[in-house]
């Protein structure tokens, strides 16, 4: 089992920038890569990016350019850059790690006024 704790999310302008940690625990040997997700009012779930194990990462196109995903290891934390935040990157963020289980945290809020 493994147990996510996001935490970084709030309020900023548009143009602003926030960084998302994401703390895992438990059995954290047995994750085969971490990502985030968001889901906004009225909307899809997305995935922003992930991370693999082995270092690979993939981020959304439509914040290609503006988030970083990244990693340290030695923490067990996995976090979300989030650079030039435009108001329609609002929404609850939720840090994922994926095994054969995919274990996700609760989410934090990420509000971008206009």
């Amino acid at each position: 089992q493994v147990q996510l704790v996001e935490s970084g999310g709030g309020l900023v302008q548009a143009g602003g920038s926030l960084r998302l940690s994401c703390a895992a625990s438990g059995s954290i040997f047995s994750i085969n890569a971490m990502g985030w997700y968001r889901q906004a009012p009225g909307k899809q779930r997305e995935l922003v990016a992930a991370i693999t194990s082995g270092g690979s990462t993939n981020h959304a196109d439509s914040v290609k350019g503006r988030f970083t995903i990244s990693r340290d290891n030695a923490k067990n934390t996995v976090y979300l850059q989030m650079n030039s935040l435009k108001p329609e990157d609002t929404a609850v963020y939720y840090c994922v790690a994926f095994l054969t289980m995919d274990y996700w945290g609760k989410g934090t809020l990420v509000t971008v006024s206009s």
